[in-house]
């Protein structure tokens, strides 16, 4: 047995010489095996790696995991040329300029695939947040980061190949870091309203469909938040287009948080003389007939002052939404006004008693 193990390695020796001084063959051989492993690399990620992703709650480890596969087959097999050509007598500047280029691909097929996979990260970031917003923003955004990532990954990528073909990036850093100082200053407004686009959604200061009172007095309902301005439609079906940036900064009355309900304020003043307890009843019965006021909270009523002319009370109550407020409002007034009539309380108008001296 120790004599067959001992002639078998003989064999295997021998095989392995010949094969080595055949250069050509040598480098075929090497090739193959890590043309073979790129695919076998490729098999095991589909057949293990993905069945065992599937188990997962999350689809985000099968999606990195399919666009990773092609790459990590292609750098395998650059990799497999790369040392197939050790073997062969080649010219050094030849030899040279050979591994330069498989360095060059190597390099972008790493950064393609870190491009895919941020891809896939950013759309798996829209599905789980940015797809409980309305607006169309996150399409922009989706398509911004995408871009920003592509860029900033592909100049990445173009520096590491510069570097491996002996290229100083330095001083080209150093220009590009000037430029992109100059460029920043010249874009200043527009990532300003960029920034500003993104931390209304983030924070959720408005939404689309919400009514809104800016500080210059215009109230209006969010149509779109877009990735430059904002566009507001005022009751007089006029379109508000607002900068991002400067909506960000300025004080903003949200009528639609937390939620759609609104109340309304009335003053109402009737003549001396009148029974409060009365006048507040006859108020609240009215207003439990009008649909568009809501049940809870109750409407309130306070005899809040007893003027030069009326006693005056304030009344307030709550409705669904915005869009009501005004229909609500004439309604209820119009209502008070007839029970109060129908009930002989007046509602005075101001007077003035005259005293001549003789």
């Amino acid at each position: 047995m120790i004599n067959l193990s001992a002639h078998l390695i003989g064999i295997t020796d021998i095989t392995y010489a010949s094969i080595k001084q055949n250069k050509y063959l040598y480098a075929f051989l090497i090739f193959l095996a890590f043309f073979v492993l790129s695919k076998l690399v490729v098999l095991f990620i589909e057949k293990v790696m993905l069945r065992l992703a599937k188990r997962s709650k999350t689809e985000l480890d099968d999606e990195i995991l399919n666009k990773s596969k092609m790459p990590i087959s292609l750098i395998l097999f650059f990799w497999g040329i790369k040392l197939a050509l050790i073997p062969i007598d080649i010219h050094a500047k030849v030899i040279d300029i050979l591994y330069h280029i498989i360095d060059s691909l190597i390099i972008f097929t790493i950064t393609h695939g870190v491009i895919k996979i941020v891809y896939v990260l950013i759309s798996h970031w829209k599905k789980n947040w940015l797809h409980k917003t309305k607006t169309k923003l996150d399409d922009h955004l989706i398509g911004l980061f995408n871009r920003m990532a592509k860029y900033l990954l592909g100049l990445i990528g173009l520096m590491f190949v510069l570097q491996s073909w002996g290229i100083q990036i330095g001083p080209l850093l150093a220009s590009l870091g000037i430029a992109g100082i100059a460029i920043a200053f010249a874009m200043q407004t527009t990532l300003a309203n960029i920034f500003g686009g993104i931390s209304l959604i983030v924070d959720e200061t408005i939404r689309v469909g919400d009514v809104i009172k800016l500080d210059s007095g215009e109230i209006g309902k969010v149509n779109d938040i877009g990735i430059r301005s904002t566009k507001i439609m005022t009751p007089e079906n006029i379109v508000l287009s607002l900068p991002n940036g400067k909506l960000a900064d300025s004080r903003i009355q949200n009528f639609s948080q937390p939620n759609d309900i609104i109340r309304i304020t009335l003053e109402i003043g009737v003549e001396y003389g009148s029974e409060p307890e009365k006048v507040k009843s006859i108020i609240f019965e009215e207003l439990s007939k009008i649909r568009d006021v809501i049940k809870e909270p109750k409407p309130l009523i306070y005899f809040t002052e007893m003027g030069d002319f009326s006693l005056k009370f304030t009344v307030l109550f709550w409705v669904s939404q915005f869009d009501v407020k005004l229909s609500a409002t004439d309604i209820a007034l119009t209502n008070i006004y007839k029970a109060l009539n129908k009930n002989k309380i007046g509602i005075p108008f101001p007077t003035r008693i005259v005293h001549l001296k003789k």
